[in-house]
């Protein structure tokens, strides 16, 4: 997407330093960082730097693909592996994290000198980036129709372009929406503790000229309740077997109340994100992220001193709650048997 008319990718690699943009500065400063080795790029992950499971993901890979690079002749095996180790600890919820990481595991382990692996490395992680926003194009074009003429669209969190490389998966539809001249509205939930919604979302619509609307978390049932929504479309971290989806803490509540108000919710997320070794949503880890979150903004307290807080980062959204899932593959039922066959 384009920021004062420059194209932009959410993360890339410029020779051995990843380039992301700060997320943590926006929407009140533009500034694109620098992470020269593959420990910037892990802390860069773990400090919500970069946000989001596709752009987590396509990081990730960049950040091994650093390690290959830096690591010496001797010891070159076990320098990658701790690094494989330590980028995957960084956000354990979003699956995408490791499958960007297996996939250059496995493009670099028949390479037969350190310079075909160094090779081959960087060229899977441009690849997992590249492939990202050919997902989330599709992604665009399969969804597409659920985007009507004017409509009204409620979304949580930040699933835009920051999130995903490129285009974003459940803005990705909207966007689309808008070049094509629909005009679509989207109510855009602040999504507290961190605000993804009211200083990223809203950020990337207004860019994209989008008519929005920032609201608190709490006021999304008053709009359904009226008749003000049209849809719900979300995105994902993690989607288990079951169709069971893992995304930012209060999707379970916006789609419980979707279903109470007879508003459809989607889930639009690339495949990459299902896991089917995950059996349902319960065997999802939740990131507990730290206390301050909830009990102090933007450097203030809130909170009595002596309040404690929990601060858990994803909840779970049943697969009975959600209207369909919106792949680069099209749309399919939030079941075992069509996830599997998606897969298959």
């Amino acid at each position: 997407m384009r920021v004062k008319n420059k194209p932009y990718r959410a993360v890339w690699l410029e020779d051995r330093t990843v380039k992301a943009i700060d997320q943590r500065l926006l929407p009140h400063r533009f500034k694109v960082a620098s992470l020269r080795t593959h420990r910037d790029t892990a802390i860069a992950i773990r400090e919500m730097l970069v946000r989001g499971a596709g752009t987590i993901g396509a990081t990730a890979a960049y950040g091994l693909a650093q390690a290959c690079l830096e690591a010496p002749a001797q010891g070159y095996a076990d320098y990658v592996y701790r690094a494989y180790e330590a980028l995957l600890a960084t956000r354990p919820t979003a699956i995408d994290l490791k499958h960007a990481l297996d996939r250059v595991i496995e493009a670099v382990k028949d390479a037969d000198t350190l310079g075909q692996v160094r090779r081959k490395a960087a060229g899977e992680a441009n690849a997992i980036a590249a492939d990202y926003v050919v997902a989330c194009q599709a992604i665009a074009r399969h969804g597409l129709p659920l985007v009507k003429k004017n409509a009204r669209v409620l979304t949580h969190c930040n699933a835009g372009w920051l999130a995903i490389v490129d285009w974003g998966s459940a803005t990705a539809p909207i966007y689309l929406a808008q070049h094509r001249g629909r005009k679509p509205f989207v109510y855009v939930d602040e999504t507290r503790p961190r605000l993804q919604g009211a200083q990223l979302t809203a950020w990337e619509l207004g860019n994209e000229k989008v008519r929005h609307a920032v609201i608190v978390d709490n006021a999304a049932g008053h709009f359904m309740q009226r008749g003000l929504v049209d849809l719900v479309v979300v995105g994902a971290d993690r989607i288990a077997a079951n169709g069971d989806v893992a995304n930012k803490i209060g999707t379970y509540e916006k789609a419980v109340l979707a279903r109470e108000n007879g508003v459809p919710f989607y889930v639009a997320a690339p495949t990459s994100t299902i896991s089917l070794e995950t059996a349902t949503g319960k065997d999802i880890p939740i990131e507990e992220r730290s206390l301050d979150e909830v009990l102090c903004l933007g450097g203030k307290r809130l909170a009595p001193v002596g309040s404690q807080a929990l601060n858990p980062a994803f909840d779970v959204t049943p697969a009975r709650f959600v209207s369909g899932i919106v792949t680069e593959k099209g749309i399919v039922k939030a079941k075992a048997s069509a996830l599997k066959k998606l897969l298959g």
